[in-house]
């Protein structure tokens, strides 16, 4: 684990698929050429992917790799447009994107409605809104049916929506354009066309919201900033942003990635519904093993850094590569490429690190651990419908997981 390793010498940057294309076979190879490997993004845009374990931990508690957009040197020298595919994740006005007191600042004001005991509170109702779902689905057994489309996306969608007080008929509007803005292959006029409908749609709900309060995060995050506190009205529209797409796109693909992974690894999934091992493991399993979020852009470096003998330059952007580092075989061994539930998968970065470390994880947990037993108890017979290797990934750099997952609902 302590090991010394040394990165080959490249200096052409890897160029990485936007269309999503083979993820965990390109992390492989990033892994092969070091622990911080220049990467292209779309639109010839560079960062510095961390391929490996211990040194993105170490970068994401770092006090010299910051969120603030200022420091990255691309974007002062106008050579980042305005329009890239990418530009909402590093700077959308919400925590992920800021720095110190003011990361603190709004962490704080979020924080307050994902309490341990808060969310706690929420498992009769998604459990509730789990049984509805699968009900809907026994309506169409045996199938197929796109279980991603059916029931990975409407659980966490209802949950988000609910503690947001966003009304039925805004949802699906919003979940489209959040799942287009993590699209990494579109044009730049399709970029700023579905930026602009999102921050539309969210002041409107933000300005029923002020005429008619209710019981949600939204109303208490408008009303502590109308008391004063320190919401600035685009740190209110960019906090519902990053709260909304956070809190359900997450999710929606790691539902999916573990479905997918029981039903191709039948093994593992009978450990799971024998009581052998907790679904808990299933759940930290695939987070390491095809993390939902597998690169997350962006970070910023205050001064030249080096990683296992590479130095990233000051002002360069670095990209978290989660996907990469939750096989690496240094940290989980020589059979990291191997999906195995009876592994301790408790050490991994899906969810971050240091002071972003994601403030939904136990949320998305939580779903995930109610809606898995009772997807399966419902339907022990579930099958892929079609062959795993036919299945087509998001068109993205960021999101990892299928654009659907056609399954057949049998009893057994």
């Amino acid at each position: 684990m302590g090991e010394t390793r040394h990165a080959p010498v490249h200096r052409v940057p890897v160029r990485l698929s936007p269309e999503g294309v083979d993820q965990h076979g390109e992390n492989a190879r990033l892994r092969a050429l070091g622990a911080a490997v220049e990467v292209e993004l779309p639109d010839g845009v560079t960062a510095w992917a961390i391929t490996r374990h211990e040194e993105l931990q170490r970068l994401l508690g770092d006090p010299r790799v910051v969120k603030d957009l200022r420091h990255w040197a691309a974007w002062a020298r106008g050579e980042v447009p305005e329009s890239w595919p990418m530009l909402s994740f590093v700077s959308v006005r919400a925590m992920t994107a800021t720095d110190g007191a003011a990361h603190r600042r709004l962490r704080g004001l979020v924080a307050q409605g994902f309490t341990a005991r808060r969310i706690e509170a929420l498992r009769p109702r998604v459990g509730h809104i789990v049984e509805d779902l699968l009900d809907g689905l026994a309506s169409d057994a045996p199938g197929p049916v796109d279980l991603r489309e059916r029931f990975s996306g409407p659980l966490p969608i209802s949950v988000i929506c609910e503690l947001l007080g966003i009304p039925e008929d805004r949802r699906e509007e919003l979940h489209a354009l959040s799942a287009v803005m993590t699209d990494t292959t579109m044009d730049r006029a399709g970029v700023l066309s579905v930026q602009r409908s999102m921050y539309a749609g969210l002041g409107s709900l933000i300005a029923a919201k002020r005429e008619k309060p209710g019981d949600d995060l939204t109303s208490d995050l408008i009303a502590a900033r109308e008391a004063g506190d320190r919401l600035t009205e685009e740190e209110l529209v960019g906090t519902l942003l990053l709260m909304f797409v956070a809190g359900h796109n997450t999710t929606l693909n790691l539902i999916t990635n573990a479905v997918r992974a029981l039903l191709t690894h039948p093994g593992q999934l009978a450990l799971a519904r024998g009581g052998a091992r907790p679904w808990s493991a299933v759940t930290e399993e695939t987070l390491r093993w095809d993390a939902p979020v597998g690169r997350f852009p962006l970070r910023f470096a205050l001064e030249d850094i080096e990683v296992d003998g590479t130095v990233i330059p000051k002002g360069d952007a670095i990209l978290a590569a989660y996907g990469a580092t939750g096989r690496d075989e240094v940290l989980h061994g020589p059979d990291a490429e191997r999906f195995d539930i009876t592994r301790d998968s408790s050490r991994h970065l899906a969810f971050g690190h240091g002071p972003h470390f994601c403030l939904g994880a136990s949320l998305g947990r939580l779903e995930v651990e109610v809606a898995l037993p009772a997807l399966f108890g419902r339907f022990p017979g579930l099958a892929l419908a079609v062959p795993a290797e036919e299945l087509v990934p998001l068109p993205s750099i960021v999101s990892n997981s299928p654009r659907s997952l056609p399954v057949l609902l049998t009893r057994g």
